[in-house]
């Protein structure tokens, strides 16, 4: 349908969830606990660990990602904490969009629903890339239930250019190479997402998902300022998507109450750049906890 994001035929999805077993199988750190929630824009898949709770922290992966993308982080988040991560609808995963998300504001829509069926009402959202620009459409559009959010070099502070377009071209065809071709690659063009073979391998089997998401337009200065809880922000220091100590220096202006730390050594894929920095500070970004 047209405006729904879906593979390209019946057949093209069994393939794709095939591999996308295989992958969680061999991957996710604990022993899945998969759930899927109805929203008024489609089914969205999600996986649960760690004690039960109203605060738990709730990852969104960027575009073309979906929970697999958080399985280094997932095991200890979860320690002491609740952990949901979620095949972002839309996106290429076990989420079944049913109904055009036309805008922002549907972004927040079905996160919003998700928040509300399993029962948050201090959730901790960790938004990476396109997950972060999700992460605040919820607050501003749908505010309540969230009592903090972490966004790792999110989108939407900058228009996308054509530095970034190259980085994500050149990381496509720098996938398909050898082992150790691939890790000179990650090295130059700041991609950990090069090391991660069977990620690349689940990407691959989703080439014939069709995404079809709003065009991400960038959030005004009045938009961050009314974020109305506790942000922390982690920027790539070599980020290819937009010029990071630009958008810390806007940020202190516009919303200076925002926690700030641009990364040195890291770029636009900094939630596999530096999995332990990122986890530690979700941990310790907790102003909801009581």
């Amino acid at each position: 349908m047209d405006g729904i994001s879906d593979f390209r035929s019946a057949t093209a999805r069994e393939a794709y969830v095939e591999v996308y077993d295989r992958v969680l199988a061999a991957l996710w750190p604990v022993p899945p606990c998969p759930a899927d929630v109805v929203t008024s824009l489609g089914t969205v898949r999600l996986y649960r660990h760690g004690p039960d709770g109203d605060d738990p922290f709730v990852l969104l992966s960027g575009a073309g990602g979906n929970a697999l993308a958080w399985y280094r982080h997932v095991a200890e988040l979860g320690v002491d904490r609740p952990v949901v991560a979620v095949d972002p609808l839309g996106e290429c995963g076990r989420s079944v969009q049913t109904a055009p998300i036309v805008d922002g504001a549907d972004a927040g829509r079905w996160l919003a629903e998700v928040l509300a069926a399993i029962g948050a009402e201090r959730a901790h959202l960790v938004g990476s890339s396109f997950g972060g620009w999700t992460a605040l459409q919820q607050v501003l559009h749908h505010p309540g239930r969230v009592g903090a959010v972490t966004l790792v070099d999110p989108a939407g502070f900058a228009p996308l250019g054509g530095r970034f377009y190259r980085w994500l071209v050149l990381g496509g065809m720098a996938g398909l190479l050898p082992a150790g071709l691939r890790r000179r690659a990650a090295r130059r063009l700041d991609n950990s997402t090069l090391l991660e073979t069977e990620l690349l391998r689940l990407g691959l089997a989703g080439r014939r998902f069709r995404r079809r998401l709003p065009s991400l337009v960038p959030f005004t200065d009045a938009e961050l300022a009314a974020v109305g809880v506790p942000v922390q922000l982690l920027l790539g220091e070599r980020s290819a998507l937009h010029d990071s100590a630009a958008v810390a220096q806007r940020v202190a202006g516009v919303a200076p109450g925002w926690r700030r730390e641009v990364v040195p050594g890291t770029g636009h894929a900094l939630v596999l750049d530096d999995v332990a920095l990122c986890t530690r500070r979700v941990r310790e970004f907790s102003p909801t906890r009581r």
